[in-house]
Parts: C-alpha cells; sequence; structure tokens
C-alpha cells in the first residue's frame, strides 16, 4: 500500500509534517529532550527545598508550644500556693497543645503543669543545640510516626528568667499540622517549578533549539540542493557560539558552492574534451604527416623550424589528453629524470612567447644544472609560469621593458626555480583562490587553470608551487621540486647557428622525452 493509501485509510501519519513532528517532540528530538530535563530539574529542585522546609515548620510549631507554655507557668506562679485546679491545668494544656510544662530555675527542675500519662517514652527535642541531620530528618519521622509518640521539648525561655522550659508534645497534632504544611507546600512547589521549568524552556528552546533547528535545516536542504533559497543560512549576528557556528556554516556553504561549481566546471570541459579529442588528435595527425613531408624537401629554413613544429605538436596532442585527464581530476604520475633546467627554461620560454623584442627571459642558470622531474611536466610548470607572465606584463598600464628573471637555489635538499617578473603584481582580489581552478585567474578572459594544473603537478613531485613575493613592482613564484642532481659532465658549449642546420638552441631546448607510448609517424592515425 502506498504512503497515500495510508494516510487516506488513517493507519499512520506520513509526510513532511508527520517527520517534522517525530523529529522535534519524541522522542529523539532535541525539544522533547529538553522538556524532559526541564521537568526533571525543576523536580529535583522543589524535592530538595522540601526537606528544609519542612523541618523548619517542625521547629516552629515546637517554638510556639514552648512560648504557650512558658505563658501558662505565669499563670501558674501567679495562683495562690502556686497551685491551680486540675479543671484549670487541663484547660491550660490544652490550649497550649502539651501534655506537661516542667521549668528549671538555679539547677532546681520543677514540674508545674501535669496532663494525662501515656506508657511510651518521648524522644528528647532540645532545641537549643540541633544536628543538620537529626533536623532535616525529624519531620520524616514525625509523618511517618505513631500517633502515640510524644516529644519532649527543651528550649531557652523568652518571657522568664528561667534556666530553661521543658514541654511534653504529643505527636498525633503535630502530625496532622505537618501533612497539611507538606500539602501546601507541594501545591506551591509543584506551581513554582511548572512556572519555572516552563520559562526556563522557552527561553532555551528560543535562544537554543530554535537556531540549531535552523541550522539543521540549512544543512538538509543545503544537501539536497545547494542552490535552493532556503538552503542558504543567514547568521544572526549573535557573539555566542551559535553565532560563531551559523557564521562559519555559512561560509562554509560559500566555499562549497564554490567547489561545487568549479568541479561542474570541469566536469563540463571534460565531457567537451572527450568528445572534441578524437577529432582534434586527427587533425594533429594529418599536421604531423604533413610535417614530414616538408622534411623531405631539403630547405634548409625548413629543416631549422621542424623541429619546434614538431614539439609542437607532440604537445599539442599530449595536452588533448592532458586536459581530459584534469577534467577527470587526475594527472599521471610524474616519471623523475634528470632534466638540464637551462635548455628546459628556453623551450619554455619559446613556447609562451618570450622573445628578444618583447618580454625577455633572464636566467643566470647555468647550461649543466639539473633538477629532477618529469620532463613534460616540467615543461608545463614553466610555460604557464612565463605565459602568466608575459601576459601580465603585456596588460600593465604603464609601458616599461618587460623581463622574467629566473635562478636556481639549492635549500635543504630541495632545488628551488625563483621566477621573478617586473609586472604589475597579482592583484588582492585574486590573492585569497590564486590557486584554485576557475577562481584564480586575475586577468579578463582568462580560464584560471594554469596555476592550478602547475601547482598540483609540483605537489605530484613531492614539491609545491607558492607566491613567494608580491608587490606593485612584479611577482616572485617559487617552485620547489625534491631533490638534487649534480651537473651534467661533458655538456657542449652552444654555436652559433649555422645557415642550412638545425640552431644548437633549438635542438637542446627540447627537453627529453618522458618513458611512455611512441610519437604517431606517417601514414598512421591516432584514434
Amino acid at each position: 500500500m502506498s504512503d497515500a493509501a495510508t494516510d487516506a485509510a488513517g493507519e499512520r501519519p506520513t509526510g513532511k509534517l508527520a517527520v517534522e513532528a517525530r523529529r522535534l517532540f519524541w522522542p529523539g528530538g532535541l525539544s522533547a529532550r529538553l522538556l524532559l530535563l526541564t521537568a526533571v530539574f525543576a523536580l529535583a529542585a522543589g524535592l530538595l527545598i522540601l526537606a528544609p522546609s519542612l523541618a523548619s515548620y517542625q521547629e516552629a510549631r515546637f517554638v510556639d508550644r514552648i512560648r504557650a507554655a512558658e505563658l501558662t507557668t505565669l499563670a501558674v506562679e501567679t495562683a495562690p500556693a502556686r497551685t491551680v485546679s486540675s479543671n484549670t491545668a487541663a484547660r491550660l494544656l490544652r490550649g497550649a497543645g502539651v501534655d506537661t510544662v516542667a521549668v528549671q530555675s538555679d539547677n532546681v527542675r520543677r514540674l508545674l503543669l501535669e496532663g494525662t500519662q501515656t506508657p511510651s517514652n518521648p524522644e528528647l527535642v532540645d532545641l537549643r543545640t540541633r544536628h543538620p541531620v537529626t533536623w532535616l530528618t525529624q519531620p520524616f519521622r514525625t509523618l511517618f510516626g505513631s500517633d502515640q509518640r510524644r516529644f519532649r521539648v527543651v528550649a531557652r525561655p523568652r518571657f522568664t528568667d528561667w534556666d530553661f522550659v521543658e514541654v511534653v508534645v504529643p505527636n498525633g497534632p503535630l502530625k496532622r499540622e505537618l501533612a497539611a504544611y507538606l500539602m501546601r507546600i507541594v501545591w506551591i512547589v509543584g506551581f513554582i517549578s511548572l512556572v519555572a521549568g516552563a520559562v526556563l524552556y522557552l527561553a532555551l528552546n528560543a535562544l537554543l533549539v530554535r537556531p540549531i533547528q535552523k541550522m539543521t535545516a540549512a544543512m538538509e536542504h543545503f544537501r539536497a540542493d545547494p542552490e535552493a533559497p532556503a538552503a542558504h543560512i543567514e547568521p544572526s549576528g549573535r557573539r555566542d557560539e551559535i553565532g560563531r557556528a551559523e557564521a562559519e556554516l555559512e561560509r562554509m556553504q560559500t566555499d562549497l558552492r564554490a567547489a561545487l561549481s568549479s568541479r561542474a566546471r570541469l566536469a563540463a570541459l571534460g565531457e567537451a574534451v572527450a568528445k572534441i579529442n578524437h577529432d582534434l588528435r586527427n587533425m594533429l595527425t594529418s599536421a604531423q604527416i604533413a610535417s614530414e613531408r616538408l622534411a623531405m624537401l631539403g630547405d634548409p629554413r625548413v629543416s631549422q623550424a621542424l623541429p619546434r613544429l614538431e614539439r609542437a605538436l607532440d604537445r599539442a596532442i599530449t595536452l588533448a589528453s592532458d586536459v581530459l585527464s584534469y577534467g577527470k581530476s587526475r594527472e599521471a604520475a610524474p616519471q623523475k629524470l634528470p632534466v638540464l633546467l637551462r635548455p628546459a627554461l628556453e623551450a619554455a620560454a619559446e613556447d609562451a612567447g618570450l622573445a628578444e623584442g618583447g618580454v625577455r627571459l633572464e636566467t643566470g642558470v647555468d647550461e649543466r644544472q639539473q633538477v629532477l622531474a618529469d620532463p613534460e611536466q616540467l615543461h608545463r610548470i614553466l610555460v604557464n609560469l612565463l605565459r602568466n607572465a608575459r601576459e601580465a606584463i603585456l596588460a600593465a598600464p604603464e609601458a616599461r621593458p618587460g623581463r622574467v628573471r629566473i635562478g636556481l637555489m639549492r635549500l635543504d635538499g630541495d632545488s628551488l626555480i625563483r621566477l621573478s617578473d617586473n609586472g604589475p603584481g597579482v592583484p588582492e582580489k585574486a590573492l585569497a583562490r590564486l590557486f584554485q581552478p576557475f577562481a584564480g585567474s586575475a586577468r579578463t578572459g582568462g580560464a584560471g587553470l594554469g596555476l592550478a594544473i602547475s601547482r598540483e603537478l609540483a605537489q605530484n613531485h613531492g614539491g609545491d608551487l607558492v607566491l613567494a613575493e608580491n608587490g606593485p613592482s612584479g611577482a616572485t613564484f617559487e617552485l620547489r621540486l625534491p631533490g638534487v642532481v649534480e651537473p651534467a659532465v661533458g655538456q657542449p658549449a652552444p654555436q652559433p647557428d649555422t645557415p642550412g642546420q638545425p640552431s644548437p638552441v633549438s635542438r637542446s631546448a627540447r627537453p627529453p622525452r618522458a618513458a611512455g607510448p611512441p610519437r604517431p609517424r606517417a601514414g598512421r592515425r591516432v584514434r
């Protein structure tokens, strides 16, 4: 039977309202637990004041009887021969609510009034010295004791100068008075506990439960649909833990929305690249075939430019595959090899568009110095950094001779490559998300992928890429690669270009190819 049919039959409540009711009230809701806890604490507070209230009431009744008995002694003292008739004595004792009255003066104890004798021995209650435990437990012994029980109460006089006044009090009348007072105090404590508990519950519910329910509802809506209006929580501005939790939840939602947006764009990018990758690689294969046919012409100028064309075609094919891999949030594991840094920098500068007539490359790196890295991934990192530097310099409002200075240092067993430019620096608004995909671009129309990819490649090597310095005079990035490689031995010095021969810089600038599948040759199409 469906939920709707069940609702119509009235067998069980379902739907959003029933779920909310079960969640908020009973048995596991925070409101229900708070209500139960408030009732328990209110009842406990009432029980704590019950025993002292009963003890105080019983002591007050004892004192009242002592004072009444003390007044009866004045009638006896003023009577002829200090004696009264049995009828008068009975009336005085009944008015005082006692059975016997005795006093002591000058260490001499005298029995002034005596009523009906009972065989039970009275329990001594000395109001001059009371033990706290005895004082608290005495009322309960009175309530649960027999009516035939009696108390021998001793106290200091108030109206006379005797040493003490002693009376015998029957338990029956005192028990009835104490029981009536107990019922009154139970009603009073119950009412006060109910009012105080209700006020406390409403206050805690407004200050704690409602804000927590609001945050919980926002998280539930955010999990179902992050872009829904109900998923957004508006901080109340409170400065306590609840206010900080609301502010942190809002910041977390903002960061998660940005991350989800980036992942969505990456997924779209991966899907788009997957669709065009096949056709693009076929086009590049055709270009490779054309380049190999050009190599057969024997023209020196063609032979000189051909290596650069081949490298560009190889990297275009690799880039198409790498973008697809990045769209799936994965990068190939680096295959670390000793790489000559100077030729790698020159090759990267050539692909990034650095030239003598524009933004030029300045490097003091020796031709024999090497770093331990994946050649292709290192080339991608350097091209991204150099291209960003060139575009930042060219986009600067003031015209200045553009340069990118690169140096290599050894630090704590790592190779540290520093790339400094004289551009305008990274804008402040881009610093917070500089290395986040689709979020860190400081250039209009930029995708914000270059630095994110470069940093991921550096971290895959076990190193990192950071912005070390930034200001109006330029920015400095530091690329740290683990490991130190000794300079290469026997590296030939560069020779000037000879007409009809490939450029030595072009040959040396091409970094060694990483181990992998062979490059497609003429006559074989890449699918």
